[in-house]
């Protein structure tokens, strides 16, 4: 399976390695995850056993950050986009498919098959708008979905018709919009 997986929307306030989104099959823990590794700064993507990291990024506490990441099983080519910026593509894997009972947890990395949590990468923040395609977008695609325009929802997961568990300390409410004020110019 392509994949192309986004943790759309995340603020988080940690100094910490955490999880961000992570797939896991019975036969491989990290059949797919994006990971924050706080020791070497940067974003992370592992498939299966292999994993590449894309640092660089301002990865900044208290503030809203797009992430998303595709991977493509035929090339094994993988990119981050990070606050609408593409990185370089980096090769991770290639040549088979991710297969099997796949679950997916947001915010904790599995290390079995849908549990072996470490509190110490559990992702404690907000998060929104979580999309997964069975294939890879085109960067228009992904631009217009990151910028919040029209965009085809994701065809394995879709935030808005999720069915979920929730387990733990986890609140589930609106979406809110934050708006900008404008600049006001006050005497003469």
């Amino acid at each position: 399976m392509d994949i192309f997986v986004s943790s759309k929307r995340s603020v988080t306030d940690l100094k910490r390695d955490h999880a961000l989104f992570s797939v896991s099959t019975p036969s491989h823990d990290n059949s797919f995850l994006v990971f924050w590794n706080n020791g070497v700064q940067e974003m992370q993507t592992y498939v299966k056993t292999a994993v590449v990291g894309y640092g660089g990024w301002d990865y900044k506490s208290n503030k809203w950050h797009s992430i998303c990441t595709t991977w493509d099983s035929v090339t094994g080519l993988g990119q981050m986009w990070f606050d609408g910026v593409p990185s370089i593509r980096k090769f991770i894997r290639s040549g088979e498919s991710i297969t099997g009972q796949a679950i997916v947890i947001l915010g904790q990395e599995q290390d079995k098959h849908g549990g072996g949590f470490d509190i110490n990468q559990s992702f404690v923040g907000m998060m929104s708008d979580v999309h997964m395609w069975d294939y890879i977008l085109s960067p228009c695609e992904i631009q217009n979905y990151m910028e919040n325009l029209h965009f085809t929802p994701g065809n394995v997961l879709n935030w808005n018709a999720l069915d979920f568990d929730i387990s733990g300390h986890v609140l589930i409410e609106n979406k809110t919009v934050v708006c900008q004020l404008q600049n006001i110019r006050v005497g003469a």
